[in-house]
């Protein structure tokens, strides 16, 4: 079986940095939610995507196809993306370990799927189901949406275990684009971008990728027809990707669509569209994006806001719009090889990608807010107040989880023509062309971090070492000062030789800029690469909403019951606010001058990493606590 990258640029792509053909988690940290993955939420994902009728779908369409009866279409639009999601997480899984259940699940869903596609290669059972004719309606109707996560998932299963036959069907599909397509037709939701690059670098079919490119310099024309309130932006088709300063509108499809481009501009040496892609990302950062990594903070239209329009009470933060920016964070640093693609990875895989998951694996969160006040309102079911959900009617963000997690191991690494860099760091083995290397750590909960060499070439050759920006001035490497982005150790390696890493993982108070005014006079805190929270559970008697940070004394504390036994909270002093009854019930009085808040005493404050809040129980929880 093949374990190649989850993105694998051909040989002749304008790429700084390759992947490693092999990285694999085993034990600590990720590997804990791995097996968790592999073991509890995509079974469960294998159920709940059937109850939905997205492989009765499938199943009817292919009925119809030969003759029979079909039926009427069951559930979304975008079922059957559901299907692809979860199908390439099974093959991931595969890829990392045979089982034989996960196997027979693999091959009975890929026949069905096969099934359901006609003669002509076109594959999308709504449209099949409903009898509409093909791209009549692709502003909204996600059939491309669909073909390029069939198009992942069959480039999953080909390099994951060397089946062929979904590649096949997906290539299949390519074709029928290629030539029937309208010229200048684009999908309301990107995503096709991706499986065209993703399955012209497996086929080496060159016409998948000048469409995907033909689809990129295509859009931001305002050609998609424009639906109920939202105007171009919502699906960027307002101002063309090169032109663009900043993304905008869905952030989930904003996502997809950098990362399509991203995959272009490397496979056309397109320096023009990756330099916008840069200035876009950097922007996002600057702007746009969470302390977790998450984006997205307007629920209508699950968009982008303004510039530092990052409510924490309000963040819409979809869960699949993390997943969408590790996939262009990725592709961003594999085409430059700057530290601060792969520091946002980390960030947003620990601290948007993984609340969107119960440690259990079992329940799941769509929307991530960073606060929930006492009282809120658990209206939607989306609300983060309702706590993880057992599954939802748009169910586009379990299974994103799901082949994000499988594929994990890829991203860990890569490698060039001088060495090896590591990103990420997690319990494993690294696999690097004649390179091998065992990583051990504890990390995140520890910052020690041991790189063994297994095996070696005779060569000199130079192993990288992505020191994180939130170790600026704290770290080492084999008890020398390392400072942020890749610290380079060079020499004639032999197996057994050892480089030790140390980053300071300890608490840490975080600010925001004075812009970012809902914060304002407000911190958070951080340990190592994790955001941590106030949760309602460790502070009875009191209401989060009331409390406030006393000092800047931070230490560490002893495991909660209900939490693993790894996690380590963070305790600290802190006051509750005073509630006067003279002010009558009515929440504002009249400005003389400023005055240090009134207190009720002192309370200890217990913060929990954010990514395992609502395990013990909903209630109310903040990110940001004022400092009195």
């Amino acid at each position: 079986m093949s374990d190649d990258a989850v993105v694998r640029p051909r040989p002749d792509a304008a790429v700084t940095l390759r992947p490693a053909s092999g990285g694999r988690v085993e034990g600590g940290f990720w590997g804990a939610r791995q097996r968790v993955n592999r073991e509890v939420t995509i079974p469960l994902g294998g159920e709940r995507i059937r109850e939905s009728g997205a492989f009765t779908n499938l199943e009817l369409a292919a009925l119809e196809r030969t003759g029979g009866a079909g039926g009427e279409h069951q559930g979304k639009v975008f079922a059957d993306s559901d299907v692809y999601k979860w199908l390439e997480a099974v093959a991931w899984e595969r890829g990392r370990a045979e089982d034989e259940s996960l196997a027979r699940s693999y091959d009975e869903a890929v026949r069905v799927v096969a099934a359901a596609q006609r003669p002509d290669g076109y594959l999308h059972t709504h449209t099949q189901l409903t009898g509409r004719p093909p791209y009549s309606d692709l502003a909204s109707s996600h059939e491309l949406y669909c073909a390029g996560h069939l198009m992942q998932a069959a480039v999953a299963g080909r390099r994951a275990t060397g089946d062929a036959t979904l590649l096949g069907v997906a290539a299949r599909f390519a074709d029928h684009l290629v030539k029937d397509l309208p010229g200048d037709a684009l999908d309301g939701h990107p995503e096709v971008e991706t499986g065209l690059a993703e399955l012209y670098r497996e086929t080496g079919v060159r016409p998948y990728l000048d469409l995907a490119a033909r689809m990129i310099t295509g859009r931001g024309h305002e050609r998609l027809p424009l639906k109920g309130h939202h105007g171009p932006g919502i699906r960027q088709d307002r101002v063309p990707l090169r032109a663009a300063t900043a993304v905008e509108g869905h952030a989930v499809r904003a996502m997809y669509l950098a990362a399509g481009a991203a995959d272009v501009a490397a496979e056309t040496s397109d320096r023009g569209l990756l330099d916008a892609l840069e200035r876009q990302w950097l922007d996002m950062v600057a702007t746009r994006t969470y302390l977790t990594g998450g984006l997205g903070s307007v629920w209508y239209g699950e968009q982008f806001g303004g510039p530092h329009e990052l409510a924490p009470e309000t963040a819409y933060c979809e869960t699949c719009a993390a997943i969408g920016s590790v996939q262009w964070s990725w592709r961003m640093l594999l085409a430059t090889g700057a530290a601060r693609y792969a520091d946002l990875m980390e960030r947003t895989l620990h601290n948007a990608v993984l609340p969107g998951i119960s440690l259990a694996g079992d329940r799941f969160f769509y929307v991530n807010a960073l606060r929930v006040r006492a009282g809120a309102n658990p209206d939607d079911r989306r609300a983060a107040a309702r706590g993880r959900q057992d599954w939802y009617g748009t169910a586009c963000c379990p299974p994103n989880a799901m082949r994000l997690l499988s594929s994990l191991g890829h991203y860990l690494a890569t490698r060039d023509d001088e060495g090896v860099q590591l990103h990420l760091y997690a319990n494993g083995t690294i696999r690097a062309g004649d390179v091998l290397l065992e990583v051990e750590t504890d990390y995140p909960w520890d910052g020690r971090v041991e790189i063994v060499v297994r095996e070696t070439p005779d060569l000199p050759w130079t192993l990288a070492l992505r020191i994180p920006a939130w170790a600026d001035g704290t770290a080492g490497v084999n008890g020398e000062p390392a400072n942020p982005g890749y610290h380079r150790v060079r020499r004639a390696w032999r197996p057994g030789d050892r480089v030790t890493l140390d980053l300071a993982v300890r608490p840490r108070l975080t600010a925001a800029v004075p812009r970012l005014d809902v914060a304002r006079g407000h911190v958070a805190v951080e340990r190592g690469p994790l955001v941590y929270c106030l949760e309602q559970v460790d502070h009875p008697g009191v209401i989060v909403d009331d409390l406030c940070l006393a000092g800047p004394d931070l230490r560490d504390g002893a495991p909660l019951p209900g939490l693993p036994a790894e996690v380590v909270p963070v305790l600290a002093r802190g006051r509750a606010h005073a509630h006067r009854e003279e002010d009558g019930g009515f929440p504002y009085r009249t400005a003389t001058a400023p005055r240090e808040p009134e207190h009720a005493g002192p309370v200890e404050l217990t913060f929990v990493p954010y990514h395992t809040w609502a395990n013990r129980g909903a209630g109310p929880m903040t990110i940001w606590a004022p400092m009195h």
